[in-house]
């Protein structure tokens, strides 16, 4: 026997968050955050789904009888706690700011007993529902977008209008790319068959497909874009994987015009293009945070 006392380890995520240590991991790597935003955070992980006032919280870490400059207190603890986890108050993935009221864990949770209780074998993890925002386990390109991505807390804040002239800029680029490779699909096909690929039906069907889907995504992107949606950074981010690998084989697209440039010309503005739908994405983040 340890003696060690009972207490409670709540994972989330990739993330784990330890009541005896005070310890926040991200993957089984230690991330910096102090004292204050722990308990706050654990306050939270205590209730996910559930609203927790902000008077709960005062009262919790401070008392009833002390007094402190309180809401910017709390309002630097959850930041912190969003630097660490790399979230958003625009567009939460597990800290939601309800206004007027407090704050909200958002993700699933799970939470587990340790220590001498669980040594005798009588203690069980627990996954905590959330029926009302179900989430799965982030995968592998969760993982990836976590670690190596721009995060909201990296970017600058704009003015939106100047966000919402480049995005809807960057729409009508790609929309000119699909109409004029469906405007033009005999000289695509004699493209192919002179660079002698493997199957030039098929590559153009690939053309054709990729083409016509993402027109109407291009399209919904501007209208959205336009008419100021307050949930687009939410809805770009579940469309972002699979817009990712669509545009980065359009990103081969000055290709098709290998009749009007030179080979050089071409590479060199595949270049750019490549980088086009990372640049697409920091701005639907800088969309949700600039004013």
């Amino acid at each position: 026997m340890s003696g060690e006392t009972p207490h409670r380890v709540f994972r989330f995520g990739i993330f784990e968050a330890n009541e005896r240590t005070g310890e926040l991991r991200k993957a089984g790597i230690r991330l910096k955050l102090h004292s204050q935003p722990f308990q706050v955070l654990l306050m939270l992980l205590e209730r996910p789904a559930e609203i927790v006032a902000r008077q709960e919280m005062r009262e919790r870490l401070w008392g009833k009888e002390t007094f402190v400059d309180f809401d910017h207190g709390l309002n630097t603890a959850v930041n912190r706690i969003r630097e660490a986890l790399t979230d958003s108050a625009s567009t939460p993935r597990y800290v939601e700011t309800v206004p007027g009221k407090g704050y909200r864990f958002v993700a699933p949770v799970t939470a587990q007993l340790l220590g001498d209780t669980a040594e005798k074998g009588e203690a069980a993890a627990v996954a905590v529902a959330m029926p009302e925002t179900p989430e799965k386990t982030p995968g592998a390109f969760d993982r990836i977008a976590e670690t190596m991505l721009t995060t909201p807390e990296e970017l600058p804040v704009i003015p939106r209008k100047t966000v919402r002239i480049l995005l809807v800029l960057i729409q009508v680029m790609y929309l000119a790319f699909y109409v004029s490779a469906l405007a033009n699909l005999g000289e695509v096909h004699e493209i192919f068959l002179e660079a002698a690929v493997a199957d030039p039906g098929a590559l153009l069907t690939l053309v054709i497909a990729t083409g016509t889907a993402l027109i109407p995504i291009r399209l919904f992107l501007i209208v959205a874009v336009v008419l100021a949606f307050r949930n687009l950074p939410a809805k770009f981010a579940k469309l972002f994987p699979l817009l990712l690998v669509l545009d980065l084989l359009w990103a081969v697209s000055p290709f098709l015009l290998i009749h009007h440039v030179d080979i050089g010309v071409a590479l060199a503005l595949c270049a750019p293009l490549v980088y086009v739908p990372f640049a697409q994405r920091s701005l639907v983040l800088m969309y949700g945070s600039s004013t």
